[in-house]
Formats: C-alpha cells, structure tokens, sequence
C-alpha cells in the first residue's frame, strides 16, 4: 500500500514537472517569435527608408540634370544669338544705305558672306549642287529640264540651297535636274556606279 502511494506521488511530481518544461518551452518558443518579429519589422524599417533615400536622390539628380540641360541650352541660344547681331548689324546699315547699283550689290553681298560664315561656323554647311548629280538624300528635284547641253541626271540649277548640320540633313536643296535621252543612251552599256550608303539605291554617273 505504502509502495502504491509512494509510485502515485512520483507519478504526479513528474507530470508536474512535465507540464511546467512544456509551459516553459511554450514561453521561450514565443519569446523567440516575438523577437524575430522584431527584427523582421527592424528591418523592414531600414529597408523602406534606403529605399525612400535612393527615391529623394534619384529625384535630385533629375531635377539637377534638368537645371543643367536648361541653363545649356539657353546659353547656347545666348551665344548663337550675339553670334548673329553683326549681321544684323549689317542688314540695318544696307537699309539706311542710300547708294544703288553694283556697291550697294557688292555690300549685301558681303554681308550674305558675313551670315553664311556665322552659320558654318555654328556646324552648318551648304550642299553643293554645281557640277553635281541628283542625289535624293541631299537633293529635292522640282522639275525636270530637257536639255542636251547636261548629262542626264545632272542638277541644272539650284533654286533654293540646302544644309546640313553635323552631318545631318537640315534641309535639302531644291534643283532643277536635267534629261537628256542621248546621255541616257550612252550609258545604256552599264557605265557608272551604284551608292547604296544612303536610304536609298542610286546610280551615280561618273
């Protein structure tokens, strides 16, 4: 009996102790979920405001980059502008002119030579078109002239001229180009070559 009682009670003092370990391991489990809770949210935080940083940075740099474009092109319109007014200038001095005949010729051109040397020396070059062939990426053809005196294809006259500003097409040249049947018929034979560096294919007449 006593054996009996003395087994009961040490049945009880483990369940005891068995239910106090888990309680125990109940309350550092949750302690440990707490804390990496913690630490997810720490970092959370950090990383939301490295994020908000680099956002404000970025946005600085734009509206730097944007102040700078800004302020570059207006003082390269500055510059192209005073690089202007001696034509200018010039043009207000041929208006009070009072003279006429081949001196007052002589000094509009000079001052068209003034302008046209201003723009080249603001990268812009006119296309040459005496002595040329018709070439669709440089050349706009408003009419075509029957003629025996040209080579066919050959630009006849320049009626308006046309740029090109660092290598690129401002505006093309407007000619006159020349047929002439008899040129094409010389060259029936193949005589010539073909220029595929621009948009388009052409033959040019050599």
């Amino acid at each position: 009996m006593s054996d009996n009682l003395e087994n009961q009670e040490s049945e009880q003092a483990q369940t005891g102790a068995d239910q106090e370990s888990a309680a125990g391991d109940s309350t550092s489990s949750a302690s440990v979920a707490e804390e990496t809770i913690r630490q997810l949210r720490e970092e959370n935080r950090q990383i939301t405001e490295q994020m908000l940083r680099k956002v404000a940075e970025f946005d600085n740099i734009r509206k730097r980059m944007a102040k700078e474009k800004e302020e570059f092109l207006q003082y390269s319109l500055f510059s192209t502008l005073e690089s202007l007014l001696p034509v200018l200038d010039g043009f207000g001095m041929a208006i009070k002119s009072p003279g006429e005949g081949e001196n007052y010729r002589k000094g509009i051109e000079i001052i068209y030579q003034q302008f046209l040397t201003t723009l080249q020396r603001l990268g812009i070059e006119p296309i040459e078109t005496k002595d040329q062939f018709f070439d669709p990426n440089l050349h706009e053809a408003v009419a075509a002239v029957d003629t025996e005196t040209y080579e066919d294809q050959q630009i006849v006259d320049e009626l308006q001229p046309g740029f090109m500003y660092k290598q690129r097409l401002l505006r093309a040249a407007r000619v006159r180009v020349a047929h002439n049947p008899k040129s094409v018929a010389t060259r029936k034979s193949g005589e010539g070559r073909v220029d595929d560096s621009g948009d388009e294919t052409i033959l040019i007449l050599d």
